[in-house]
């Protein structure tokens, strides 16, 4: 994990995934939320897609496939994500108009069984980012699913001017991907539990409910073991398991 900067901004390091080094990926669409459909794509009676156009592939950064390569089938059927974990219920909503390939592989992450019994390793408490960061089988920001998934970056969120420079909030109640950079977003995701301010450099997936941030409310209060970023930032003093994460 990289360390923050404790001002309202944080550097778009901020969320990275520890020891994965960016790299040049010319398939990423970056600043874009469409998911473009080949030209030989298969469709329904209805014309409509039967395929999907996110090339997944292999991480290139060293990290052994898990579960293997997700179906690159076209938008999945599922519309929430519930993780069952130690501390409370966290349910998702996904967003699969903002984040399609995204939500493509959380829902076969989930499926198979990738999440379960995994730790949300992290915890943020500063002024400009108030994150629970989950998804990684390691456990320690390293780990990764094997593969990568094409970069689905926010066009719409709040412009937010700093003296570090433009940004955009990531408000309360959003959940997007954590990365090292473009072209390496894998599994690990951060819950957002108070607006923060970051660069528009982490997909948006999904949404939260109350309940789910109530459970977050209550993580956070708990408070942190501070970690080598300083103060506010560390793992979580209350364990926060994933028992089990189920689609539906």
């Amino acid at each position: 994990m990289s360390a923050l900067r404790t001002a309202a901004v944080v550097a778009a390091a901020a969320l990275t995934l520890a020891g994965c080094v960016a790299r040049e990926n010319p398939s990423t669409r970056t600043g874009s939320q469409d998911t473009p459909v080949a030209e030989d794509t298969a469709t329904d009676a209805g014309g409509a897609p039967t395929g999907g156009d996110c090339a997944f592939a292999p991480d290139e950064s060293g990290a052994e496939p898990v579960v293997g390569m997700p179906p690159d089938e076209g938008p999945v059927d599922a519309t929430t994500l519930s993780l069952s974990t130690s501390a409370g219920p966290v349910t998702i909503e996904f967003d699969a108009d903002r984040a399609p390939c995204t939500v493509q592989s959380m829902a076969f992450l989930a499926g198979e069984g990738y999440f379960d019994g995994t730790t949300c390793h992290r915890l943020t408490t500063s002024e400009g980012l108030k994150v629970l960061q989950c998804g990684d089988p390691k456990g320690d920001g390293t780990g990764g699913p094997g593969y990568v998934v094409p970069d689905e970056f926010p066009t719409d969120l709040e412009p937010v001017e700093t003296e570090f420079g433009s940004a955009v909030k990531y408000a309360r109640g959003l959940v997007a991907m954590a990365n090292a950079g473009p072209g390496t977003t894998g599994s690990q995701f951060f819950l957002v539990y108070g607006d923060s301010t970051l660069p528009p450099d982490y997909t948006v997936f999904g949404t939260m409910d109350a309940s789910s941030l109530a459970t977050l409310d209550a993580i956070a209060a708990g408070g942190l073991t501070p970690g080598p970023n300083g103060p506010q930032d560390g793992t979580p003093v209350t364990p926060v398991e994933i028992e089990s994460a189920e689609v539906a």
